[in-house]
């Protein structure tokens, strides 16, 4: 059957009629008729209007709730009200300066108090700009070039990282360190000469990586949990053999935590022990608005120092630690304090046991993945261990299951990821499993093939 006879895509369609004018006349002014990627998918997006607490509202009055989180940045939820009223305070007083604003030491303060690791934090605008400043950095402090990085990592939208995330080997294939292709038109060659490729959770990828090109890399860049790689966990072996493997050969470590800095209160390191040179953060540390974040050991901050405190690269950005994006994520650092984490990653262990026995119940081609408050389910019967697992599943299922849930008040990515936020309840996730029970059926009535 194809996908667009399915009664489940053509109950999207439907139930999205103004979405769909507004993506045709969208394209008219923006390809595609929007301007970010990750968001587009088969047949249309549905574009949203508002948003408040775990819930969002579409063009068509449809009321979903927001399991997608913008890729786990809202972990608040939408317009939280100490956040808004925060913002709303500060926004007489002016939004971004022509000289130093004094709200930026706040946040940089609470970061270096709470992951054991940061010692001194600078500002910029993205998690996209926060990897190629940690990146420089880590370029100007060990003199070397090459950068080593996983296979099905994200790590932003610039060219140098913009490989190695697709057209990953089989499952089977024993090359454990290779070389990357680059995930879209128009990255550069050099993109992929730059970059040295390994398995994920693979200690051996690790040793044979850096006994080879270790003299050229100045960093290895590592997610303690591969986000668009498929919420994969980090094992800890892994992660062990990467701090002794980069330490003796003079790496860099850069950790990158935009996505799993939620998982616990100094972020995803501290669940392993994991005592990186530099740290990248994003998304919920902004609270709703653009942010980004390096933050590290003093050996390696000190090179954005004046130059005659020794000082050799520059962070830049007309909106660093602007003043907006610095008040709303220092109010939402706050809210996420050690209790709301403990209980917001309860509910996500609730949230994949749920899954899990649905899924086995109706689904038995299917798994999920996940820890703390972030999952993803996966249409393949693979050991989901790495990024090449996550590849072998089926996009059909994929999307049907995607579409499935939003014609039943559930939102989750189309790859099938969720986040939780902290307005949600154990009701949330209740609605999450009805619906998803709801899908599997009617996919099997449709007849599509479960069981792979």
């Amino acid at each position: 059957m194809n996908v667009t006879d399915s009664a489940i895509y053509r109950r999207y369609v439907e139930a999205n009629g103004n979405s769909r004018r507004h993506a045709e006349r969208a394209r008219a002014h923006v390809p595609t008729g929007t301007s970010r990627a990750l968001l587009r998918h088969a047949p249309f997006p549905f574009y949203t209007v508002k948003g408040e607490g775990a819930y969002t509202t579409d063009l068509d009055g449809n009321r979903r709730i927001d399991f997608h989180g913008n890729y786990t940045a809202m972990i608040h939820g939408h317009a939280h009200p100490e956040i808004t009223a925060a913002v709303m305070a500060r926004l007489p007083t002016g939004t971004a300066y022509s000289s130093p604003s004094v709200d930026e030491e706040a946040l940089a303060a609470l970061l270096c108090e709470r992951v054991p690791s940061v010692e001194q934090v600078v500002f910029n605008n993205s998690g996209s700009e926060a990897v190629m400043v940690a990146l420089r950095a880590a370029r100007a402090v060990t003199g070397r070039d090459r950068i080593g990085r996983f296979e099905g990592g994200y790590h932003g939208s610039s060219d140098f990282m913009l490989v190695g995330g697709h057209h990953l080997p089989s499952i089977d294939d024993p090359v454990r360190v290779s070389f990357p292709h680059p995930d879209f038109a128009g990255v550069p060659r050099a993109a992929c000469d730059d970059v040295v490729l390994m398995r994920y959770n693979s200690p051996e990828a690790l040793v044979e990586a850096v006994r080879r090109h270790g003299h050229e890399l100045a960093a290895i860049i590592v997610e303690p949990m591969l986000g668009a790689g498929g919420i994969i966990p980090a094992e800890p072996e892994f992660l062990m053999v990467l701090r002794e493997e980069t330490r003796r050969a003079g790496i860099a470590l850069i950790c990158d935590e935009v996505i799993t800095l939620r998982q616990a209160y100094g972020g995803g390191q501290s669940l392993y022990q994991l005592d990186p040179d530099l740290t990248t953060m994003a998304k919920i540390i902004g609270g709703g608005f653009p942010i980004g974040a390096v933050g590290g050991k003093r050996e390696f901050m000190r090179c954005f120092n004046e130059p005659e405190l020794g000082g050799t690269t520059a962070n830049l950005g007309t909106f660093s630690a602007n003043a907006i994006s610095v008040t709303a994520g220092l109010t939402a650092m706050r809210l996420l304090d050690a209790a709301s984490i403990e209980s917001l990653n309860s509910l996500g262990e609730a949230t994949r046991e749920t899954l899990r026995i649905i899924l086995q119940k109706h689904a038995p081609a299917a798994q999920v993945s996940g820890s703390g408050s972030l999952f993803q389910i996966h249409w393949t019967r693979a050991a989901l261990r790495d990024a090449r697992a996550v590849e072998s599943a089926d996009q059909t299922l994929k999307l049907l299951t995607c579409l499935g849930l939003s014609n039943r008040s559930i939102h989750i990515s189309v790859r099938g990821m969720g986040a939780l936020s902290t307005p949600m309840t154990a009701s949330h996730v209740e609605a999450l499993g009805s619906a998803l029970e709801g899908t599997l059926s009617e996919m099997a009535s449709e007849g599509w093939n479960l069981g792979l």
